[in-house]
């Protein structure tokens, strides 16, 4: 459950800021640095971060519900913050004090660098690799996607081990870290103000002290500290587009009317019947997660299953709702101002992003048979 004073600075953001700038960030692609600004400063941004540190010790739950009501306004500040939030867990564990404070604090936004152009998706078999030099680390590759990347202050970035046999190594790369390039803004589809861009890093160089745990455990770490909550957060954003597809359609079929049958939408018997299929899929994908979120929480024996299917069903669902919200919106749905086409674009994102809602299925399908994930 998310506490009342989290809740209440949350909705004040939306609305005086989310809100209000949300269709600049989607028409001009503009990141979110307004909303950003305003998380970091009411401690939103360090909501995962210790209370050690100075953050607010906040549970995977609570996270959940600020990403799901930031995708409900603005899908890519939901996606900025989800992505924050992978890469806060694990510098929470392996990361310094000074970095952690720093987050704490809202004056530090990170970020994941896992997928490659050589592995694409397949975020669990970096090509990138990282060499050994005195106390430095000197790394190479070329990331395909990093959501924030001219705007992150760092990136939890994956590697090839630097001595180890197989897996990947963690590092805390600093955004400034000299040799790194950023292709150029994103111009996508969707989530139009996530910062997504590709990078490329030749003899980059940073400390051996950056590293995120041990050389070659970084594979592990991803599967059993990032996953979990990108996993949730993801499906929460997913989640969040849904409810303000329905919203949003509510709002439409009972305002716009047939003159001629002195009706509104509402009114016709199909109309209803879609409306009530997109609720019945959202309502089912939101208890999913849910219970994904409170399987981790309790360590129940089917949490792994749980988390694989969370992203997997509110992102694929998803699709499905936004498509319905177009249908019984009809030609006004493919207008900017009535809002549900940026929702229908937005929900595009999900089945694509990394692990994929394909790969997604044959894991759940791995995981039933009693199989590993990988083989």
């Amino acid at each position: 459950m998310t506490s009342p004073s989290i809740l209440d600075v949350l909705e004040e953001i939306i609305t005086t800021v989310v809100e209000p700038g949300a269709t600049d960030v989607d028409t001009n692609g503009e990141f979110p640095r307004a909303a950003l600004t305003a998380l970091g400063e009411a401690g939103l941004l360090g909501l995962l971060s210790s209370t050690d540190v100075g953050g607010l010790g906040g549970t995977l739950g609570e996270a959940a519900h600020v990403v799901r009501r930031l995708a409900t306004t603005c899908g890519s500040t939901a996606m900025v913050v989800c992505m924050h939030y992978s890469a806060v867990v694990v510098i929470e564990q392996h990361g310094s004090e000074e970095t952690r404070r720093a987050i704490a604090s809202g004056n530090h936004l990170s970020t994941l660098a896992f997928s490659e152009t050589g592995s694409r998706s397949h975020f669990w078999a970096p090509i990138g690799t990282a060499t050994a030099s005195g106390d430095e680390v000197v790394l190479d590759a070329s990331k395909s996607w990093i959501t924030s990347a001219e705007e992150a202050d760092s990136y939890v970035w994956t590697s090839r081990p630097t001595a180890a046999d197989g897996g990947a190594s963690l590092w805390l790369v600093p955004a400034d870290a000299s040799g790194l390039k950023v292709a150029g803004p994103f111009d996508g589809l969707g989530l139009r103000g996530n910062g997504s861009s590709p990078v490329v890093a030749t003899d980059v160089r940073i400390p051996l002290a950056n590293g995120l745990g041990d050389d070659g455990a970084g594979l592990d770490i991803a599967l059993g500290v990032v996953l979990p909550t990108f996993q949730i957060l993801n499906a929460s954003c997913s989640l969040g587009v849904m409810d303000a597809a329905v919203a949003k359609t509510i709002q439409h079929v009972t305002t716009a009317r047939f003159a001629h049958l002195d009706q509104s939408l509402a009114d016709q018997p199909v109309v209803r019947q879609h409306l009530a299929r997109m609720k019945n899929l959202a309502d089912a994908a939101s208890c999913l997660v849910d219970d994904a979120v409170d399987a981790l929480a309790t360590g129940r024996d089917d949490a792994p299953l749980r988390m694989l299917q969370s992203k997997g069903v509110a992102g694929a669902t998803a699709l499905e709702v936004v498509d319905l919200a177009m249908r019984v919106g009809g030609g006004a749905a493919f207008r900017k101002d009535i809002g549900i086409e940026r929702h229908f674009r937005d929900a595009r994102a999900s089945a694509v992003m990394a692990p994929t809602v394909d790969a997604l299925q044959e894991f759940i399908g791995r995981a039933l048979c009693g199989m590993p994930l990988f083989g």
